[in-house]
């Protein structure tokens, strides 16, 4: 039901600014609906592979390991675990996502998972060293990280207490 809302929200917004564009003229209206063509013809092809991809995954996955490093009774530690990997995982919401929905299949706690889509939202390795450390100062980075840090683990804790 929420899914089904979303993509009807989304469906309006996108209704919207198409609309707003037409009226400001057809060649921004063509303009528009040329990148976004562009940007759906790039994405396609990744969203393709990240489908397939977390499907096989999650029947690749070995389901004793994922149950006991991530599973229900992991508590603690397999948030930490999972924290770990989330700041360790590279790429984007193609390969989060799956990865995500991956060990979910395989029997991965949600409290975990939440907690590892978390870490590598906030706390992603890769994007520290490619994107922040070059144009940040590392006192600003410091401090970003030191913020974020509990917050996999709170959104576990929370969706724990939500069970």
């Amino acid at each position: 039901m929420i899914i089904a809302f979303f993509t009807a929200l989304l469906f309006a917004i996108a209704l919207a600014l198409g609309t707003v564009a037409w009226r400001r003229g057809r060649p921004l209206f063509d303009k528009g609906l040329a990148d976004a063509r562009s940007q759906f013809m790039h994405l396609l092809p990744r969203l393709l592979i990240g489908i397939l991809g977390s499907g096989f995954l999650a029947h690749l996955l070995p389901r004793d390991t994922v149950l006991a490093w991530f599973g229900p009774n992991s508590g603690w530690t397999g948030t930490l675990l999972a924290t770990i990997a989330g700041a360790l995982t590279p790429g984007g919401p193609v390969v989060g996502y799956a990865l995500g929905a991956a060990a979910l299949k395989a029997g991965a706690d949600f409290a975990q998972v939440i907690a590892y889509v978390t870490a590598w939202s906030l706390l992603t390795l890769n994007r520290m060293l490619t994107w922040e450390m070059p144009s940040m100062p590392m006192g600003l980075i410091a401090v970003r990280v030191i913020v974020s840090l509990p917050l996999p683990f709170l959104a576990a804790w929370m969706t724990m207490l939500a069970r």
